[in-house]
């Protein structure tokens, strides 16, 4: 049975206030929603994911407003909600870029703080801490491992997670205009190199220097390109074979011919 996965592609411009897009945001999911079984929103959506200055003065807890509203969100649809990312504020006071999903009963089933940082000596690295843990869990696309933006550059981390038996992919994201041709390869890339499918959630807009770039994409494990989304909000749906990523494992078993790593 196919899986319908909605990738929602938003406007996170800066000139928009948090409050307004948090709002304009959770009203999108509410209608959404009943369309699909799995719904997917970008990186630190509701700052922007270059605006260092808002996401500091955002940042809640992980039982904060935010995440209790996705919550309800997922529960009272019934549907699974990757809740894209936001910057989470925790205990010890130290900031993480943390993606989260729901359950269709509205259950926080896995948190998964981004491990590899994007700015060098700047952006996100002046405000996140980084995670140390990957994660996997189980959802209507079967294992599926979940990343964030800068991630995708790193391919050890899905090797590791398809070495953890995930077959699906879920990676939300902030990824600029100037380096979309690397999105572009680099999402193929990943979902043929592990046989798995690959759902990428991007966001567009204007934010302190930089436009974001869109390109949201859904690939199959074969590397063939489902669906992608321009340069503008919009919502992509697809329906997904969830059994194709070990289908084809097993016709082309190139991951068992590994010899190093």
């Amino acid at each position: 049975m196919s899986v319908r996965v909605a990738v929602i592609q938003l406007d996170c411009s800066t000139s928009e206030s948090v409050p307004h897009r948090v709002t304009r945001t959770l009203e999108l999911v509410d209608s959404t929603a009943p369309e699909a079984d799995l719904l997917i929103l970008p990186e630190l959506w509701h700052v922007g994911a270059f605006d260092v200055t808002a996401a500091r003065e955002h940042a809640q807890a992980i039982d904060g407003p935010l995440v209790e509203a996705m919550a309800t969100l997922a529960a009272e649809h019934e549907v699974w909600l990757h809740g894209g990312s936001f910057c989470e504020l925790d205990a010890d006071g130290r900031h993480y870029n943390t993606s989260v999903l729901f359950a269709p009963d509205g259950e926080l089933v896995a948190r998964y703080r981004k491990v590899n940082l994007f700015g060098f000596d700047g952006g996100e690295t002046e405000l996140m801490s980084g995670g140390e843990e990957l994660v996997i869990v189980e959802t209507p696309l079967g294992a599926t491992g979940l990343a964030t933006c800068y991630d995708l550059r790193f391919p050890e981390l899905f090797r590791a997670l398809t070495a953890g038996e995930a077959t699906a992919f879920l990676l939300t994201s902030g990824w600029p205009t100037p380096r979309i041709e690397h999105w572009d390869v680099l999402t193929r890339a990943r979902a043929i190199e592990n046989q798995a499918w690959f759902i990428g959630c991007n966001e567009v807009g204007e934010q302190p220097g930089i436009t974001l770039g869109g390109h949201s994409i859904v690939v199959s494990p074969k590397g063939e390109v489902v669906a992608q989304a321009g340069s503008t909000p919009e919502v992509l749906f697809v329906d997904v074979d969830p059994g194709e990523s070990l289908r084809w494992r097993e016709k082309f078993p190139v991951l068992e011919d590994i010899r190093i790593g």
